[in-house]
């Protein structure tokens, strides 16, 4: 599997949550909630592109949430 752009939305099929892919150590992948917080560590091949439908919805979530003037 190659390297994603920074910013990709995957899903963690171990954790069966979406982050943003923030870089790479070794075999490592590192992983953003899609939402805000904090990093995790993930291995590359436990993870899968969002679907269409996941990242319309991160970006609903994310339109709103600006909306009310939060930040992510």
């Amino acid at each position: 599997m190659s390297t994603p752009a920074i910013g990709t939305l995957l899903l963690d099929l171990v954790r069966d949550q979406l982050g943003e892919f923030r870089g790479a150590l070794g075999a490592r992948w590192f992983l953003r909630p899609a939402l805000g917080g904090r990093e995790w560590e993930v291995a590359p091949e436990n993870t899968r592109a969002a679907t269409p439908e996941q990242r319309l919805r991160i970006a609903t979530a994310r339109a709103n949430a600006r909306s009310r003037g939060e930040l992510l």
